[in-house]
């Protein structure tokens, strides 16, 4: 008598049929479109003047010390600032702030004029109102990443109360959880 055996479910090719793509900054973008990221905005202060981008690469490290990763590229118009500064601003973004996140990953917009609600808070930086919590963070480290740079960051002060549900990014978009 043999064993019963379990359903089977269906799955992406088998890695050892050869059935795969060669690496390649297409295939990594194309793997990642399929991967829901949350969705936060990172600040900084640039000479007096602040300055942000969208990021969804933002991710918890560690504990204790309590450190968080993102990575920026060294070609975008917020690098100088993040290179340069000791503490930084992380906001993670609620589904109801979907242009807010379209705002500051355009390129060129005026990302802290009047429709943006912000205030300067500890250590100078631009903290964004209405998000669903927000860190102000002492970076610790900048280590190169090909064009990149990830930026680990020790959180020091910061506020996990806003209301609502998260901003997610996948498949090229922001979208709301689904129940």
């Amino acid at each position: 008598m043999s064993a019963p055996t379990a359903p089977t479910v269906p799955t992406a090719a088998s890695p050892l049929s050869g059935a795969g793509r060669p690496g390649s900054p297409d295939l990594l973008r194309s793997v990642f479109r399929q991967h829901a990221a949350g969705v936060a905005v990172i600040t900084a202060q640039d000479g007096g003047r602040p300055v942000g981008f969208t990021a969804t690469s933002l991710n918890s490290v560690s504990a204790d010390p309590p450190l968080l990763s993102f990575t920026i590229g060294t070609g975008a118009s917020s690098w100088p600032a993040v290179r340069d500064s000791e503490f930084l601003g992380v906001h993670i973004l609620g589904e109801h702030q979907r242009e807010l996140a379209g705002l500051f990953a355009r390129s060129g917009a005026d990302r802290f004029g009047p429709d943006t609600g912000w205030a300067v808070g500890p250590h100078g930086i631009p903290v964004l109102d209405g998000v669903l919590a927000w860190l102000v963070c002492r970076v610790v480290a900048r280590v190169p990443a090909g064009e990149h740079r990830v930026i680990i960051a020790q959180a020091v002060v910061g506020d996990p109360a806003g209301e609502g549900r998260p901003l997610l990014y996948h498949q090229g978009r922001f979208n709301a959880l689904r129940d």
